[in-house]
């Protein structure tokens, strides 16, 4: 089965998986996957994450993060599509809820947030937001 938005279909099972109050997503993985989940994990967002290979093909599990017993994420929302894609200059970069959330920006020097896009200068397509 070929998936038209592979990232899509990530942020839609984390959004599933913590509407059902799951521990752990597992997903097939692939580096620009790890690398977002890397950036959710830096701003707090999940736990933790691993690829396992165990079998043929790498999958990533992501650790879901709770506070309260509720998702440290409230919201996490594509904004580019395959279909229509978003870019952005680094002066007008979106701040997502007044600064409390993050935007995930993909530059010419790295996938990103929002801010070190802002502090390095550098623009990209806007990959999705989470707060």
């Amino acid at each position: 089965m070929s998936l038209s938005d592979p990232i899509g279909d990530m942020l839609a099972r984390i959004k599933n998986a913590q509407a059902r109050n799951y521990k752990k997503v597992e997903l097939p993985s692939s580096n620009f996957k790890v690398k977002i989940a890397d950036i959710l994990k830096n701003e707090g967002f999940i736990k933790d994450f691993k690829i396992s290979e165990e079998t043929k093909k790498p999958q990533l599990a992501i650790d879901l993060k709770y506070y309260s017993g509720n998702p440290v994420i409230s919201t996490i929302e594509r904004i580019s599509k395959p279909g229509r894609r978003i870019f952005s200059s680094a002066e007008s970069l979106p701040k997502i809820n007044n600064g409390l959330g993050i935007a995930i920006i993909s530059t010419p020097k790295g996938v990103m947030t929002d801010i070190d896009a802002r502090k390095q200068k550098v623009g990209g397509e806007i990959i999705c937001k989470v707060f």
